[in-house]
């Protein structure tokens, strides 16, 4: 979550849910410059002169990490890429045509908190999505800290179109038990939103209680939405961490909900274990079928971990999921600790993952530092 984050989190980033456009024909490289290349070298050699070299191919290939950070989350809109952040108490947004440089792309800030307030500090892993023909931004924040123990779920609106703004603040978010009341709202934060099954949600990781130490267990949340900016439902817990592979040495917590959907499935992956630790990692949700009410938590399958560190790769968690810009390939965006040693120094990774063939994301393993990876498929023309 934020860059300076408690002992509890890290700092912190549908949702970028796989995107249902049609597929986009990629696009070869045209043989003409090396026909006219070629013509050009016959004629040179015809009147004596040394051959023209010709220019070196630049290798369509970068190299993780991208760029020191945590919970991205990147969201591809009309042909542009979109990364969102949080800094200075603040957030801040880089935009560009190619997925490969938009977490080092230079960034605007959007948003800055207020001096007093209930979200006047440690804003945290802010996302961005586009609903209903505006931007809106989803973060938590908090009037105190540390301890962290009055972070809480707020939300932006722009004014238009635009997402580098303005940005209206539409304020805190209900996130607990007794809607209506004024009563009963709970320590929330990553919330995310998304559409599943026709109706609108957020999903969230909160306590049980609010509490006085942010040593607190964490689990997921989700409520319904009647539009992005008001949740209308009480909420439901969705998962809390009980499997052997989530739970922790220091604190049980599950964190960083992000719905992904493929087809007919909707997921959600989540970070699990503690996040200042070495095995940090993913779980995830799949929701039983097209039909399914999201608010039964039964009716949700969890399995895990889906995505976990090795021996050079640490930490690895809080994702965010988009496409390459010929829609053929699948991205996930995620932050890695620089080294065992716990903290929050962690830094932006991208790589490409695949679909299984009961249509559920497989991640593989994480690149390695310094390795070359292939750009995505339709960047480099």
């Amino acid at each position: 979550m934020a860059a300076t984050r408690a002992p509890l989190h890290g700092p912190s980033a549908m949702p970028s849910p796989i995107l249902a456009n049609g597929l986009t024909p990629t696009l070869r490289p045209s043989t003409v410059a090396g026909a006219l290349l070629a013509f050009t070298i016959g004629c040179a050699g015809g009147t004596g002169a040394n051959p023209v070299e010709p220019p070196p191919v630049p290798q369509c290939a970068f190299t993780n990490p991208l760029a020191p950070g945590a919970d991205p989350w990147v969201v591809r809109q009309d042909g542009s890429y979109y990364y969102i952040r949080s800094r200075d108490n603040g957030i801040w947004i880089s935009r560009s045509t190619k997925l490969s440089d938009v977490v080092t792309s230079q960034m605007t800030r959007v948003w800055a908190a207020p001096a007093t307030g209930w979200n006047s500090m440690n804003v945290w892993a802010p996302e961005l999505h586009f609903i209903d023909g505006r931007w809106y931004i989803y973060y938590a924040a908090g009037s105190s800290g540390p301890p962290f123990i009055t972070q809480h779920a707020g939300v932006l609106e722009s004014a238009g179109a635009d997402a580098l703004g303005p940005y209206t603040d539409r304020g805190a978010l209900y996130t607990g038990d007794s809607l209506g009341t004024g009563q009963g709202d709970r320590w929330s934060i990553d919330l995310t939103v998304a559409r599943i099954n026709g109706q609108q949600y957020a999903i969230w990781s909160g306590w049980a209680q609010n509490a006085s130490t942010d040593r607190t267990p964490q689990q997921l949340y989700i409520a319904r939405m009647s539009n992005p900016w008001t949740i209308s439902s009480n909420r439901v817990m969705l998962s809390a961490p009980v499997e052997s592979w989530e739970r922790g040495t220091e604190l049980d917590l599950e964190e960083g909900p992000e719905v992904l959907q493929h087809d007919t499935s909707s997921f959600v992956l989540y970070s699990t274990r503690e996040s200042w630790l070495k095995d940090y990692r993913l779980g995830q949700l799949r929701l039983a079928s097209t039909t399914a009410d999201p608010m039964v938590p039964t009716n949700w399958t969890k399995s895990g971990p889906v995505f976990s560190g090795t021996t050079g790769v640490f930490g690895v968690g809080h994702a965010s999921f988009t496409t390459s810009p010929d829609n053929r390939e699948a991205w996930v965006i995620y932050h890695s600790k620089v080294s065992e040693t716990p903290g929050w120094d962690r830094v932006v990774r991208a790589q490409k993952f695949t679909w299984g063939t009961s249509g559920e994301p497989v991640f593989g393993t994480p690149v390695l530092t310094g390795e070359k990876t292939t750009k995505p498929s339709g960047e480099c023309q």
